[in-house]
C-alpha cells in the first residue's frame, strides 16, 4: 500500500497522512493516532527519502571504513557493533550508510558527506592515539561519536568506551594470585588506543608486583588466530617460558591455546590464558562456563548505546557531548589455574 492509498482508505488528504506520520505538530492527537493505527493494520512504511525531505534531515548515519582497517574488518566485533547500532537506527527511522574507501580519501569521504547532506552524523570507528578524524569532524560540524577513546584529542567530543586500562590490570592481578610471575601479553596493535590502554593495564599490574616490564613477554600486531599462535609459540620456545598469557582477543587466544597444545601442554595447568571477550553472537566463549578465563563487555551492547547517544547529539545539537565508559566483567573459565611449580 502506498501513501494515496492510505490516505483514500482514511479519506484524509495525502498531506494530512504524510504530516501525521511524520510529527507535525498540527495535526490533532486523535486523527494521528487513527493515522498509526491504519498504517500498522496496513503494513504502511512511509519511504526514508519523502520522510527526510519533509524533516530536513537525511534519517541516515554513517560508517566510514578505510580499506586497510584491518583490525576493524577481519574481526567479527564489527560485525556485532553494526548489528546493536542497526537495531537502534532502524527503532528510530535511520537507515545505514557504510562507506569502504581507499585510506588517503577518507577525510574526503567525510568532506563529502557533510556537503552533500547525505547522513546526519558518523560513527568513528577503531580510533588511533591522536585521532586526525575527531578534529576534522568539529572542523566540518558533522555530528559524531566515537567507539572508544583517542589518547591526545584534547577537545571535548562523545564517545563510550570499554574501561581497558582496568580491565587488563584486574587480569594480569588476578594471574598474579594464583601465582604466576612470568605474564605474556599478546596485544592488538598499539597505535590503536585500546591497546595502548590495555597495555598500560597491564603494566600498572607488572610494577605494583614489583615486577620488571620485559619486552620479551610483549607482542603487538593484528589480532588474528595466526598471530595469536605465532606469538606464543616463540615466547614458549625460550629459556625463560610465561606461565600465563593476556590475549587482546578471542581469536588471538585461539591461536594461543592451539600453540600451548601444540607443545603438549595443558591449558589451565601448565599454561594460563585470559582473554578479552567481547561476548560475541556467534563466537562464544563456551556456555554457562566460559572456555577462557575473560574480561567481558557485549560489543552489540555498545553499538545499541553508541547508536543512542549520536541520534540524541543529532535531536539536541549544541549540548555538552555524552561519554559513557562500560566496566568490563572477569569471568573465570577454564583456562586459569595456579602456576606450574618448578622441579
Amino acid at each position: 500500500m502506498n501513501l494515496k492509498e492510505l490516505s483514500q482508505n482514511l479519506g484524509l488528504s495525502q498531506t494530512t497522512v504524510s504530516r501525521a506520520l511524520n510529527g507535525y505538530p498540527e495535526v490533532s492527537a486523535a486523527t494521528r493516532a487513527r493515522v498509526e493505527e491504519a498504517a500498522k493494520a496496513f503494513n504502511y512504511r512511509p519511504s526514508t527519502r519523502a520522510k527526510g525531505l519533509a524533516t530536513g534531515k537525511a534519517l541516515a548515519i554513517g560508517h566510514v571504513i578505510p580499506m586497510s582497517t584491518k583490525h576493524e574488518m577481519v574481526n567479527p566485533i564489527f560485525g556485532d557493533f553494526i548489528a546493536g547500532a542497526g537495531e537502534t537506527y532502524a527503532r528510530h527511522g535511520y537507515e545505514m550508510i557504510l562507506s569502504i574507501v581507499a585510506d588517503e580519501d577518507e577525510h574526503q569521504i567525510y568532506r563529502g558527506l557533510k556537503s552533500r547532506r547525505a547522513v546526519d552524523g558518523v560513527i568513528v570507528h577503531g580510533p588511533s592515539m591522536n585521532d586526525p578524524r575527531i578534529p576534522l569532524l568539529q572542523e566540518l560540524g558533522l555530528p559524531f561519536a566515537v567507539h572508544g577513546r583517542a589518547t591526545g584529542c584534547e577537545t571535548p567530543y562523545a564517545w563510550l568506551d570499554v574501561n581497558n586500562r582496568s580491565a587488563f590490570e584486574r587480569a594480569t592481578r588476578f594471574l598474579f594470585d594464583l601465582g604466576h610471575r612470568r605474564i605474556a601479553l599478546i596485544n592488538g596493535l598499539e597505535v590503536m588506543d585500546f591497546a595502548h590502554r590495555r597495555r598500560a593495564g597491564y603494566e600498572d599490574a607488572l610494577r605494583a608486583h614489583n615486577v620488571a616490564v620485559d619486552p620479551a613477554l610483549m607482542r603487538s600486531g593484528e589480532m588474528t588466530e595466526v598471530f595469536g599462535y605465532q606469538s606464543t609459540r616463540d615466547m614458549l620456545q625460550e629459556t625463560n617460558a610465561p606461565t600465563a598469557i593476556l590475549a587482546s582477543s578471542l581469536i588471538s587466544a585461539l591461536g594461543a591455546r592451539r600453540a600451548v597444545e601444540e607443545q603438549g601442554l595443558t591449558i589451565g595447568r601448565d599454561v594460563s590464558i585470559i582473554t578479552h571477550d567481547d561476548a560475541l553472537s556467534y563466537l562464544q566463549n563456551g556456555g554457562d562456563v566460559p572456555i577462557f578465563t575473560a574480561t567481558r563487555s557485549s560489543v552489540r551492547e555498545a553499538g545499541r548505546q553508541l547508536a543512542h547517544i549520536l541520534l540524541d547529539i543529532i535531536a539536541n545539537p549544541g549540548g555538552t557531548p555524552k561519554t559513557t565508559l562500560l566496566e568490563a566483567e572477569l569471568m573465570v573459565g577454564g583456562s586459569t589455574g595456579p602456576a606450574p611449580r618448578k622441579d
